[in-house]
């Protein structure tokens, strides 16, 4: 049999726009579901992202009513469409939104720039049946839901953040820094780096950030106002997201401590000899103590005979007539 041997999870595993495919649906559709837990996803070993078993996908089409159960549950309406389900008027779905008792899953920018938030039909319908909300559907708003409008509460951007990452926190899977990681891309940068002050940390915390959502250039008004969306801008809930942010560092401290390199041995570390005692004199080398005992006495170089100034001048005039016959 061969070495490489691939488990069944890797081995029948889709990219998300196949398994999107596989199942019907458009890939904004599949990411829905995937954020509801509608579709179980599993980490890709090779570092590209979640991926879908072929054993899920076959579980989901033999689910009843497939595929049209699973379209119905990621069906998403905006506010028309919305207040057309919960038979009230746009302006007083806007209201019950802004309020809180309904929660966007999604939203997007037209193309004024104007947010566009979105919301499951299923969850309309769901709050249009409770006997509880007959009150907030027909006649007058209550008075204090009246004065907290009049303040100007819109819980829709919070509320929208809470969904998110209670979306990232599945797919995290109980992985300690996934986690933290999860309630991290709620902050600002500044806010993170206030809480991740070591290095290390920090770097291995930003391995696991979710991959951001992208609105427009960067930098461009778009991105701007997308910006304000995606990260906690109110007081109570940065501090909220920062307690929570620092809970979930000391759970994965405890749990998995963030990877550090290996510290090199400078050369105050390094093992030294014992220094020599007064008793016990350093022994020297075999070879210098045999050469101490019979020293080798220089080679004798044969001096050189003495010339004098006339000798060599006669040896040259010599050297000429030769030259010169």
């Amino acid at each position: 049999m061969s070495g490489n041997i691939v488990t069944p999870s890797t081995a029948q595993a889709y990219t998300p726009s196949r398994a999107a495919r596989e199942l019907g649906l458009k890939r904004g559709e599949f990411d829905l579901a995937a954020d509801l837990g509608l579709v179980r996803t599993v980490p890709d070993e090779g570092g590209g992202g979640r991926r879908v078993t072929r054993a899920e996908i076959d579980r989901l089409r033999a689910g009843d009513g497939f595929p049209g159960t699973l379209l119905q549950r990621v069906d998403v309406v905006g506010t028309t469409a919305g207040a057309a389900l919960l038979e009230v008027s746009s302006g007083r779905f806007t209201r019950l939104a802004r309020l809180g008792m309904i929660v966007p899953v999604r939203f997007y920018l037209n193309r004024y720039r104007a947010v566009v938030w979105l919301y499951l039909a299923e969850e309309l319908r769901q709050f249009a049946a409770d006997d509880d909300n007959k009150p907030l559907l027909s006649g007058r708003t209550p008075a204090d839901l009246r004065q907290k409008l009049e303040e100007g509460m819109d819980a829709r951007r919070r509320n929208w953040r809470g969904r998110r990452l209670g979306f990232l926190t599945r797919q995290a899977a109980g992985h300690p820094w996934a986690r933290a990681a999860a309630v991290a891309s709620m902050l600002d940068p500044l806010q993170v780096a206030d809480i991740v002050k070591d290095p290390y940390e920090h770097a291995h915390l930003s391995r696991f950030l979710p991959k951001p959502l992208s609105y427009g250039a960067p930098g461009s008004p778009a991105a701007q106002l997308a910006e304000r969306i995606l990260k906690a801008d109110e007081p109570d809930e940065i501090s909220w997201f920062r307690a929570d942010l620092a809970h979930a560092l000391d759970i994965a401290r405890a749990q998995h401590p963030a990877p550090r390199p290996r510290q090199a041995r400078t050369v105050a570390e390094e093992p030294r000899p014992a220094p020599a005692s007064a008793e016990e004199p350093k022994q020297p080398a075999p070879r210098a103590r045999e050469e101490r005992m019979h020293p080798v006495p220089p080679a004798a170089q044969p001096a050189p005979p003495a010339v004098d100034a006339g000798d060599r001048s006669r040896g040259l005039l010599g050297w000429l007539r030769r030259r010169n016959p």
